[in-house]
């Protein structure tokens, strides 16, 4: 009997997905499942009708927004100009094969497979007329000119010898330039799919979110819902798990775990003679490392960033080396936040953005902490080693050269500044051989002993870096072979772009808040990237950072004539001094900007270039200083943008209703996005004259249409 396979696909922003994911591929080799576990950007979403069992794990991000790998364009689509690719239309699969020009005809996957017709049955010759045809697929087919279209087609199907069926109407080859761009989540959400589409599929959806915002795991409950839509069927409940629940997310997440396996092995029992794999045993390696005796006569340590490759701009794999030309504190000496204004030399890149673009920089750990690590775990930082996968559909990082030096894998690879997650205890304690060690550690990673866990690392953030460090023992015996699967990769951080090309050409500008808390840890927690970026400086020679370039969530009216009205707090404004050079470069007006800040004279950003824009007409500026209180003000009320907003609501309601403007919002995530909502809310009651609901409907609207949008973070 074959093995039982599973597809466990991950939609994660920050990683805490993906680490649940992989607790679920790492129990079901325990229960000798075949399992596959792959992010949603890396799978061929047309495939998912042949799987019989998935489990989604989604996160939600900012204001009920899909994690970017939920978002990406999907690379399979373009890749099928050069390879056949199979995808369906009604009844069959169409190949795209390079340079073909007729599509073929393959056994029925994705479209209209025959379901019951609800209705008027269809005409006896077995054709659906034109208008059965629109109600089936929601399709209007006003025009002979259509019908000729699809008859061309037909016919040179037939030509070529292939099988043309009139019910081939759900999956058209005209369609493959526009999927070229789809995603995962535009894609499954296409109304020409189908209710039968995922019928033979098993599904279970793990959702992770934070209660304290409003579209509480919004992703995950819409996914589960558009599944059972497209005929598949729930194993389970969906999961909600809520990182504000006192015990985390884990309090969900554990007892779905035991109902979604006991269900599971109700459908695919274990082979006989086969038991499930104790907890305690460690599972063998993703990868072997061999270190080599010396250092090898020919190895770049850094290959993959020294430009972009021939045939694109700057990527994940390849980033773009860019000098660093200045570093400049932008908030005053005697103000509590470092906020930097970085400039990076991007010329020769191949690097283009327009406003609303995003930059994307890969930090590293410092040289200190690389030392300590290597220092704890007994390595030699300078001893080469090349990376080899145990399993075949595993692959090695890509930002990893080979062979690699161990100062390299620990500086650019893996996140030991991170907080470690419960299955990095787990994998601990099973490679601890040290008695009273593994104890704490099998105690720290199970279900009884999360408050302790929370205590210990969460709440103070201990570093992995620290928890070796407080196990030496164990940290000293591990074997160099699971260094991958115990450490997660250091992720990229994504920034706002904050200038224009129009402005600034071969240049690229960010803000970045340098993050540095205590807690009641003796040494302050800092933020791995900012903390790096803030300690570049070019005046003592020349630093470069890895990165590259992506569409953000913010997209901006084309028309030269349309108001944009752009709140952004602290450094959200960051996105909207793109816009307003790159509007102003071009000659347009009709630029509103709501910025706050604590302190005039402390953190107004830009203050000098916004004056000087207002003064020639180009920009119209809204302040909100919540840290200054007029001294007439009889009660101290801190003020901030959404304050502003609804005293200026008669110009917000002209330029939103009468002059079609767009609105954008960046900052924060935590309450100001909520606060500037309900403020637009009012404007259109007060204003407009609505009723509560039709101003929800209204706002809704904006928010369909893409004249509402935001962009914020955690």
């Amino acid at each position: 009997m074959p093995s039982p396979q599973l597809l466990v696909l991950f939609g994660s922003q920050t990683g805490t997905a993906e680490d649940v994911a992989e607790r679920l591929g790492r129990e079901a080799r325990r229960r000798h499942f075949g399992c596959r576990v792959l992010a949603l950007d890396a799978y061929p979403v047309v495939d998912l009708i042949k799987e019989p069992l998935v489990v989604f794990v989604c996160a939600t991000t900012g204001q009920g927004d899909a994690p970017d790998n939920m978002k990406c364009p999907l690379r399979f689509w373009a890749s099928s100009r050069q390879h056949s690719t199979s995808f369906s239309t009604g009844g069959h699969a169409v190949a795209a094969a390079a340079g073909a020009g007729v599509a073929q005809a393959q056994p029925a996957a994705w479209g209209f497979s025959p379901v019951p017709w609800k209705g008027k049955p269809p005409s006896p010759e077995g054709r659906w007329k034109p208008q059965q045809l629109c109600r089936r697929t929601g399709k209007q087919f006003r025009t002979s000119k259509t019908r000729k279209r699809r008859r061309e087609r037909r016919e040179a199907g037939q030509e070529a010898g292939l099988s043309t069926k009139p019910r081939a109407t759900a999956w058209q080859e005209e369609t493959l330039a526009q999927r070229v761009t789809q995603n995962f989540w535009r894609f499954i959400f296409r109304k020409s799919l189908p209710p039968t589409s995922l019928c033979r599929m098993d599904f279970a959806v793990l959702g992770l979110g934070d209660s304290s915002y409003t579209k509480f795991n919004f992703v995950a409950k819409k996914l589960h819902r558009r599944l059972l839509q497209l005929g598949a069927s729930a194993l389970l409940p969906l999961c909600l798990g809520d990182e504000q629940h006192e015990l985390g997310a884990d309090a969900a997440i554990d007892p779905w775990l035991r109902d979604l396996w006991e269900r599971v092995l109700g459908l695919y029992p274990m082979p006989d003679g086969l038991t499930e794999i104790s907890p305690g045993v460690p599972l063998p390696s993703r990868f072997t490392m061999q270190l080599l005796q010396g250092a090898p006569s020919e190895c770049s340590q850094e290959p993959h960033m020294a430009c972009a490759s021939p045939g694109g701009p700057p990527s994940e794999s390849k980033p773009f080396l860019a000098p660093v030309v200045s570093n400049q504190r932008v908030t005053s000496p005697s103000h509590f936040q470092d906020v930097r204004l970085i400039e990076f030399d991007i010329s020769g890149s191949g690097i283009s953005f327009t406003a609303g673009h995003v930059v994307l920089i890969q930090p590293s750990n410092s040289a200190r902490h690389v030392q300590k690590f290597c220092q704890v775990l007994g390595l030699n930082p300078d001893q080469y080693l090349t990376l080899q996968p145990r399993e075949p559909g595993i692959t090695c990082p890509p930002r990893l050269p080979q062979p690699c030096s161990l100062r390299h894998l620990v500086s650019q690879h893996l996140d030991i500044a991170s907080v470690p997650r419960r299955s990095f205890f787990e994998l601990l304690a099973c490679l601890s051989p040290h008695e009273l060690e593994r104890g704490k550690l099998l105690e720290l990673s199970s279900m009884e002993g999360q408050e302790e866990r929370l205590q210990y690392c969460t709440r103070p953030r201990r570093t992995i870096l620290e928890v070796l460090c407080d196990f030496p023992h164990t940290a000293s015996a591990i074997p160099l072979d699971y260094l991958l699967d115990l450490i997660p990769p250091i992720r990229p951080r994504t920034f706002s772009i904050a200038s224009s090309l129009l402005a600034h050409p071969s240049r690229l500008q960010i803000l970045v808040a340098v993050v540095q808390y205590q807690t009641r840890l003796k040494e302050p927690r800092r933020g791995l990237c900012s903390s790096w970026l803030a300690s570049l400086d070019p005046g003592q020679g020349p630093v470069q950072v890895p990165l590259w370039v992506q569409p953000g969530s913010l997209t901006f009216p084309e028309m030269p004539d349309t108001p944009v009205v752009m709140v952004g707090p602290g450094t959200g404004v960051a996105p909207f001094r793109a816009t307003v050079q790159e509007r102003v470069a071009q000659g347009r007006t009709g630029n509103f900007l709501f910025f706050g800040c604590r302190w005039r004279d402390r953190d107004f950003y830009w203050e000098a270039e916004w004056r000087r824009l207002e003064q020639t007409g180009y920009l119209t500026l809204f302040t909100a200083f919540s840290r200054e209180q007029p001294a007439c003000r009889l009660q101290e009320q801190k003020v901030y943008v959404q304050q502003r907003l609804r005293e200026q609501g008669p110009l917000v309601w002209e330029l939103l209703d009468r002059r079609g403007a767009s609105f954008y919002l960046a900052g924060n995530a935590k309450s100001m996005p909520e606060g500037v909502l309900e403020a637009l809310t009012s404007i259109f009651q007060e204003e407009g004259g609505l009723s509560g609901p039709d101003a929800a409907a209204y706002l809704a609207r904006l928010q369909r249409t893409l004249r509402l949008q935001t962009e914020t973070w955690a």
